[in-house]
């Protein structure tokens, strides 16, 4: 996007901070519906928090919440990449049913140098789609977006998808910078100038995540007479790996030779994430509103475990590979809900869940029905069982991931979860492999030659599966 465009765009959508209601602190009454904090964090990995093992990132707040809520083991991103997962909390429905199953930026612009040539996929969030943050707005919800989107053109921003009010919410994957100025003081990214709207004020080393956070608490402030529902869709941890100066020497001194996680830049980072989910969870009790309050927290895709600036991102033991895979490196999340007067405290849950079951879920808890026809293909299930009762389960046969397309990390590739069971078919040549979960969360031993019987089972559920959802598939090249 160049200045001149961005200058449009901004002054298009600069009504969007206007927006925010002008009313007192802590007035919602007590039968209210409850509000919905949705925290999304890009690229964290499964084991970047304590609560998963970490071990050179200090995560006290995030591990705070998950010993006042449900912390799930099993939590997956519907895909191993940022719009696609993105798009899936919107709709609950899965990316290939969507045709989002890459980020915008490469949607329209497949690489044509491999043995397969990846398919043009949709790049914008079709409008057609009911957001959750339509039906909630449609009940009367206060709708707000802050952070990263990343789910389509200036035509299909936040504030064209059921929000109120957009701050932060662009096309882009990434800031050019952490420190303000956000976009590098005009400075191009890959001859484009990136920006982050209604942020383009702010103070000389500001930090990104500290300035979201900041708007948020403005957004939760003004809010709090109403239900709303705050989707905070923090940058960090993606690239540029940037961390507080402070921070990433304190980490420097902590680093041990015997710690998985290496990268102090990285782990300032995560640091500074947490102390924005306390501020975060600090305001939610000073305003009063912590009994009908249900707090999410996520990550749109595993850890990523490819180099920036020539040092190792992160690592995502015991699991193998990271961001782009579907290893479990690349999909398995941090999950954490507290669902006030509902959840127990410190209570975990083993079963399987996805990106896609967010939206059932909100409805559930809201007591809201949806759209009947967005609902008729929603893929999802409501989480509201689990949260109630950690040891249910939500009578779901199997979750799929679908991902055509090359990365660092992979080729094209589409797998499956069955029980304790997964399969990955790897398209360029159709091999297979077979992983006993319960046995083997690192994917080391490869089953398949072992158990045909058990990954042709698994191999027809995924092919009847991608023929269901009409799944878009690579193509040979013809210039291999």
């Amino acid at each position: 996007m160049t200045r001149r465009s961005f200058l449009r765009y901004a002054a298009a959508f600069g009504a969007g901070a206007a927006l925010l209601p002008r009313v007192g602190r802590g007035r919602q009454a007590s039968s209210a519906r409850p509000n919905f904090v949705f925290i999304l964090v890009d690229d964290l990995g499964w084991a970047d928090v304590g609560c998963n093992g970490g071990d050179l990132h200090e995560t006290p707040n995030i591990d705070r919440l998950a010993r006042q809520g449900v912390r799930f083991t099993d939590a997956y991103a519907a895909a191993p990449v940022c719009s696609p997962t993105r798009a899936s909390i919107m709709t609950g429905k899965y990316p290939a049913r969507l045709h989002m199953t890459i980020w915008y930026e490469s949607s329209a612009n497949p690489p044509r140098g491999r043995k397969l040539v990846p398919p043009i996929t949709q790049g914008n969030m079709p409008h057609e789609q009911v957001t959750i943050a339509e039906v909630l707005k449609k009940a009367g919800y206060f709708t707000a977006h802050i952070g990263k989107w990343h789910l389509g053109d200036a035509a299909h921003y936040p504030q064209t998808q059921g929000f109120d009010v957009n701050i932060g919410g662009t096309f882009w994957g990434a800031p050019f910078t952490f420190f303000y100025p956000y976009s590098g003081s005009g400075k191009k990214w890959g001859g484009e100038f990136r920006y982050v709207p209604h942020l383009e004020f702010g103070e000389e080393g500001e930090y990104l995540t500290d300035r979201l956070t900041d708007e948020a608490l403005k957004v939760m402030d003004k809010a709090a007479d109403k239900p709303f529902f705050l989707n905070l869709c923090y940058h960090t941890v993606h690239t540029p790996i940037e961390g507080k100066p402070e921070l990433v020497d304190h980490y420097r001194k902590k680093l041990r030779p015997d710690m998985h996680h290496r990268n102090c830049e990285y782990a300032a980072m995560v640091h500074s994430l947490d102390e924005n989910v306390g501020r975060i969870l600090g305001k939610i009790d000073e305003i009063g509103i912590s009994d009908r309050t249900v707090v999410v927290f996520f990550s749109d895709n595993g850890g990523y475990v490819n180099k920036y600036e020539g040092n190792t991102v992160t690592d995502n033991y015991p699991l193998r590979s990271g961001k782009g895979s579907l290893y479990e490196g690349g999909t398995r999340e941090p999950l954490i809900v507290k669902w006030p007067g509902v959840t127990e405290a410190a209570s975990v849950c083993e079963q399987p869940v996805s990106s896609i079951d967010f939206y059932p879920t909100i409805l559930d808890i809201a007591g809201l029905k949806g759209d009947s026809k967005h609902n008729a293909d929603m893929d999802g299930l409501s989480l509201a069982p689990l949260l109630k009762n950690p040891d249910s389960t939500l009578g779901r046969k199997a979750l799929y991931w679908h991902y055509p397309h090359y990365y660092p990390t992979t080729s094209p590739v589409s797998s499956v979860r069955l029980g304790d069971w997964k399969l990955l078919e790897y398209l360029e040549d159709n091999h297979v492999e077979l992983y006993d979960l319960s046995k083997d969360v690192g994917e080391k031993n490869d089953l398949a030659q072992k158990m045909p019987e058990k990954a042709e089972q698994l191999r027809k559920s995924l092919h009847a599966w991608r023929e269901a959802v009409d799944a878009q598939m690579p193509t040979p090249n013809p210039n291999r």
